[in-house]
């Protein structure tokens, strides 16, 4: 399947996020909530690409069906020097540089340094999935309990 889209062709939701950016100035497209970022995964308008650790994919769970490019690897959470080539590889068949990208991580915030990355290496279509996959930590410095998508109740596999 190809997620390639043309400008015009943005579902309003991206277009939306796309605005966002553009106001904040930011160099990625924008972000989109866990939420809108699922619909938008099941309509085949995005691709859903994890790039949290591949530990944390083991031991805290993942979207399945989600492609997985790390941002960092290791429990140091050391950058992946590869990560702009591995992307590219991981969407060669689904449209390069112009797919409909959405980056999840733990808390939204490595997925922003990713698609900064990626929007640097010509991909136009990269969004940060806001909250990610287990949200902020609350005030009994604990995740899951106000945001990110599990707490969404969005589908999710563990290892």
């Amino acid at each position: 399947m190809t997620y390639e889209i043309a400008e015009a062709e943005l579902p309003a939701a991206l277009e939306q996020a796309r605005q966002e950016a553009s106001e904040l100035g930011l160099s990625y497209a924008g972000g989109v909530s866990p939420p809108v970022a699922w619909e938008l995964v099941k309509a085949g308008r995005a691709l859903l690409v994890d790039v949290r650790s591949a530990e944390e994919r083991k031991f805290v769970g993942h979207v399945p069906g989600s492609p997985h490019v790390a941002w960092a690897t290791g429990t140091a959470l050391t950058r992946n020097p590869r990560f702009v080539r591995e992307l590219e590889a991981k969407l060669a068949k689904d449209g390069g540089k112009e797919a409909v990208v959405l980056l999840l991580c733990r808390s939204g915030k490595r997925s922003i340094l990713a698609a900064e990355a990626a929007a640097a290496a010509g991909f136009r279509h990269v969004f940060n999935v806001l909250e990610g996959f287990e949200g902020e930590i609350d005030a009994r410095q604990q995740r899951g309990g106000s945001d990110g998508w599990r707490f969404h109740g969005l589908p999710w596999v563990q290892d």
